[in-house]
This record gives structure tokens, C-alpha cells and sequence, in this order.
């Protein structure tokens, strides 16, 4: 059977549509699932770490394919319970035990970047701890940046006015982080899990 022809109501999505529509499933994910508003805080910590300590190339490739390695995980995960749910309108033990497996492997992945990311910080031991007093600055504004993510991806009913501190507070911190950085890249990075922190709490306010 062949397919039918495009019709002038059947237009192909663009890019830019196609762009949307993945931002859109990327934040639906945060917004849905806690196992993913609890990747991006590691995620931010991870950023700081890197940020603040001059690792070579490929520790910060590791890193960064870690992070993303586990939000993919973490989606597909989240895109197999809707599915299954979709397909299963009762109890069943087979879909049960689906999402499990699914779920397993998003642990699996994490607990591994966890066991790399320990590895590079004991290799870099002596790099991270040359200068206490740049732990201390990172931590300094590092805790109330991941915090201010935290507190802005959280499911609580909070007022505009609130949402709006929080995410003043965490652009503030990470431009002050960003002024001694030691990877632009790191720090593109958490700025970027910081934006999707901010459309969490858009997306979420516009559910209620």
C-alpha cells in the first residue's frame, strides 16, 4: 500500500517545530519525573566541580557525556512508562516488570557516572586541593546556586514574585561563578541546566 501524497493541510514539521517539540518533552520530563529534577542538581554540581578545577580534555568529555548520557536515560525512561501506561489500562505484571527493567538501567547508568566522577575527582586530588580557598569560594556561591535550581524546579506552590528571586539569585551566582571559571564550557553547561530550571517553574505555573 502506498502512502499518500502530501496535502496542503499536511505540511512537514520544520526544524525550528521539531526543536520545540523536544524542548517541550525535555521539560515535561523535569516538570513529571523527581529522578530527573534530581539529575540536574547533580548535574549542577558537576558543572561547579569543572568550573572550578582545570581538567584536561577528555575528563571533561567524560563528564559532560555522563551528564547527557544520563538525561537520555532518564527520558526514555519516561517516554516508556507513558507508553506502557498508554497500552495498560490495568495491573499487569509483564509491564510491572517493563518499567522496572527500565528503571534499572537509568540506575545503573547513574551509579556508574557517580564511580567516574569519583575517579576524576581522587586522579585531580592534588590539583582540587592546591588552593582551599578556592574550594571555599566555589562552595560559597556554589550551594546557594544549586539550591536556587533546586528550589525553582520544585513541585510546591510558590508566588511569582518568588520564583522570580530565585532565578535573579541563581543568574547572580553563576555570573559570579563564571568570572573565575576554569572551563567556559562547564559554565555554559550549568547556565544552561539553570534555564531549564526556570522553564520548570514557568511550565509548572502555567499547569495550575
Amino acid at each position: 500500500m502506498t502512502k499518500p501524497p502530501f496535502t496542503p493541510t499536511q505540511q512537514p514539521t520544520s526544524f525550528a517545530r521539531s526543536l520545540g517539540y523536544a524542548w517541550s518533552g525535555l521539560i515535561h520530563t523535569v516538570v513529571h519525573q523527581r529522578n530527573m529534577r534530581m539529575h540536574i542538581i547533580a548535574a549542577l554540581m558537576v558543572g561547579l566541580v569543572g568550573s572550578a578545577v582545570e581538567l584536561g580534555l577528555a575528563e571533561k568529555a567524560i563528564l559532560i557525556f555522563c551528564v547527557t548520557l544520563i538525561f537520555f536515560a532518564e527520558m526514555l525512561n519516561s517516554a516508556l512508562e507513558q507508553l506502557v501506561d498508554l497500552a495498560i489500562q490495568q495491573f499487569d505484571e509483564k509491564a510491572k516488570l517493563t518499567k522496572d527493567i527500565a528503571a534499572a538501567g537509568v540506575l545503573v547508568l547513574a551509579i556508574g557516572s557517580m564511580v567516574i566522577f569519583a575517579a576524576i575527582l581522587v586522579h585531580d586530588a592534588d590539583v582540587i586541593f592546591h588552593d582551599v580557598s578556592v574550594i571555599e569560594r566555589q562552595v560559597l556561591f556554589g550551594v546557594p546556586l544549586t539550591f536556587f535550581g533546586g528550589a525553582l524546579m520544585h513541585e510546591a506552590k510558590k508566588p511569582v514574585a518568588l520564583d522570580v528571586l530565585f532565578a535573579v539569585g541563581a543568574l547572580v551566582t553563576w555570573g559570579a561563578i563564571a568570572s573565575w571559571t576554569e572551563s567556559y564550557v562547564m559554565s555554559a553547561m550549568t547556565l544552561g541546566l539553570l534555564v531549564v530550571c526556570a522553564q520548570t517553574a514557568w511550565a509548572r505555573r502555567a499547569l495550575r
